[in-house]
């Protein structure tokens, strides 16, 4: 581990940004999951803001990285990164009856986001507008879903895809068990 202050302070924004990216998660995700503000994370990763001990605590634990671990030297060699379906990251807390898991490779955070949904009886997802511009691309591959994207609604059944506006209020919604496979394009 380094020991140099200035090398934490230079490091900690990249490896932090980097553990959210490996992850798959969004900015908006890991705000969810540790309490601290998108913002915050945001300014945070940018390096425009030192986080106080409790704001690191919740990131890493988010994040599901230890302190120690953000500053270790990191090691370049060729390699095949594979998460086995129990390391994928899923969000548990959002919607009704759904799990959802974060598919995105880190690479890709902040411009496409893949998510695949598996709703149980009755789930739903009903979801607030993202930025200007964003668009959701769904495709049922098990069940079937309604979807809703401000005033249109739409009745889907396995292998629909849909494509529409998630700048405006939106949800899915099953009666029955049904799988989503979840494209959410930022704009």
């Amino acid at each position: 581990m380094t020991e140099n202050t200035d090398d934490i302070l230079t490091l900690l924004p990249a490896r932090l940004k980097e553990a959210r990216r490996a992850k798959g998660l969004s900015l908006e995700a890991v705000a969810n999951l540790s309490g601290v503000s998108r913002s915050m994370v945001s300014q945070i990763e940018r390096g425009e803001s030192s986080p106080t001990i409790s704001t690191l605590w919740n990131l890493t634990r988010a994040l599901q990285v230890d302190f120690a671990g953000l500053l270790e030297e990191t090691k370049t060699s060729d390699q095949i990164e594979v998460l086995r379906q129990a390391e994928v990251p899923s969000i548990d807390n959002m919607g009704t009856n759904c799990r959802i898991r974060i598919l995105s490779p880190p690479e890709e955070a902040g411009g496409h986001e893949v998510y695949d949904i598996r709703f149980d009886h009755d789930g739903t997802l009903n979801s607030q507008p993202h930025a200007r511009g964003t668009r959701e691309q769904l495709t049922v591959l098990e069940g079937a879903v309604r979807v809703t994207s401000g005033t249109a609604i739409s009745e889907m059944q396995q292998g629909d895809t849909a494509r529409y506006a998630a700048d405006v209020t939106h949800s899915i919604a099953s009666k029955g068990p049904a799988r989503v496979f979840l494209i959410v394009k930022n704009a």
